[in-house]
């Protein structure tokens, strides 16, 4: 009944488990739920047949689009719906908020981020209506410290300058 050290698991080793450890998912990040199915990207990352851009062609769209206004996501989801572009990293090789970058079209904040901060002040909002909304609080807290959590990947991965802090109380001068 020993346990291999080796990468891959032998049957009998897994059916030690009360699971199935190839059934495992990732947890949610304040409860316990386990994670919800999404969709999957195709398996075969080469520019399909029925695609009529090319990578200029598609580059051209993004920063077209990004002065528009939109995010990267909403550039993603744009393009897959209106231009019959699959995934833009599969034709350009680069991905959308790589293009933008180069293009210095990139907002400062990034776009997880901004949404939690705008999550936090409805939030906020809500709780000057109803100070003994205790449930709401706890949400706030909560979002709070996933902005905390965001907020120090990014300085660790250089996408926020190790100056930038964010303050709960000055929540609203985020968004201007």
């Amino acid at each position: 009944m020993v346990l291999t050290t080796d990468l891959y698991w032998r049957q009998e080793d897994i059916s030690l488990f009360p699971y199935n450890i190839i059934d495992l998912k990732m947890a949610r990040m304040h409860s316990r739920k386990l994670g919800k199915a999404g969709s999957t990207k195709p398996s075969k990352k080469i520019i399909p047949t029925w695609s009529k851009y090319k990578a200029k062609e598609a580059e051209i769209l993004v920063k077209k689009l990004a002065k528009e206004g939109n995010s990267p996501s909403k550039i993603g989801i744009i393009l897959r719906d209106t231009y019959g572009i699959p995934d833009v990293s599969i034709v350009t090789k680069k991905k959308i908020t790589k293009i933008l970058e180069e293009n210095k079209l990139l907002k400062e904040l990034p776009e997880d981020l901004m949404a939690l901060i705008k999550k936090a002040i409805k939030e906020k909002k809500h709780m000057e209506n109803n100070k003994h909304d205790k449930s709401a609080l706890r949400g706030l807290q909560l979002t709070e410290s996933k902005i905390k959590r965001l907020v120090k990947y990014y300085k660790r991965t250089k996408k926020l300058p190790f100056s930038w802090k964010f303050e709960p109380k000055k929540i609203n001068l985020y968004i201007e």
